[in-house]
């Protein structure tokens, strides 16, 4: 009887155990994954602070050419820019900010050719497209980190501890309007 009740206290032992250890994994694995989301946004904020600084060289640039429109450009980023981008939806209003900012820098330049040749322009608009490509890579690691935080919040037994925990879902970023790729229209190329 004693070694059945030994046995007993073992086993349940040995139970609570195992669920204490992958408690123990499962919040390590979620403070990872959490820790990865925050580092991912603020290379995101990083990146869309030097493409902000990147934009506005390019106004002060066109601000040679016209006076009046650089200023009113300069004006709307200052309006616009904001500090650090920590959401999902910071980071979506910043980004529409910059791509309407810039169709609006495109206005002028086209109104301006000799302001698409000049060596400075150029060079600083370069980098502003390097700061967007890193934008768009630190994206694609903030989302695919989010699915992977998403998933152990959701999937069960690791969901039990993320509600212990209070860990939840995160926000994907949304892909940017401008960028979204749409196939060719066949008629249009080939005239049918």
């Amino acid at each position: 009887m004693v070694a059945a009740l030994v046995s007993i206290f073992g086993i349940i032992l040995l139970l609570v155990i195992v669920v204490l250890a992958y408690i123990f994994i499962t919040q390590r694995e979620l403070v990872k994954l959490d820790e990865l989301c925050r580092n991912a946004m603020s290379q995101i904020s990083v990146q869309l602070n030097s493409r902000w600084d990147a934009v506005t060289s390019l106004a002060q640039t066109a601000m040679r050419y016209s006076k009046h429109e650089a200023e009113t450009l300069q004006k709307t980023i200052a309006e616009r820019r904001q500090g650090n981008v920590t959401t999902a939806q910071d980071v979506n209003q910043q980004q529409n900010a910059l791509t309407d900012i810039m169709s609006r820098l495109m206005v002028v330049v086209e109104r301006y050719p000799e302001l698409k040749a000049n060596e400075l322009f150029i060079k600083v608009q370069d980098g502003a497209v390097k700061y967007e490509e890193n934008v768009r890579m630190s994206r694609m690691v903030y989302n695919d980190t989010v699915t992977k935080i998403n998933r152990m919040v959701r999937q069960w037994p690791s969901s039990f501890v993320a509600s212990l925990l209070h860990f939840t879902e995160r926000e994907y970023l949304e892909v940017d309007e401008p960028q979204k790729k749409q196939a060719p229209n066949l008629n249009d190329i080939y005239g049918n």
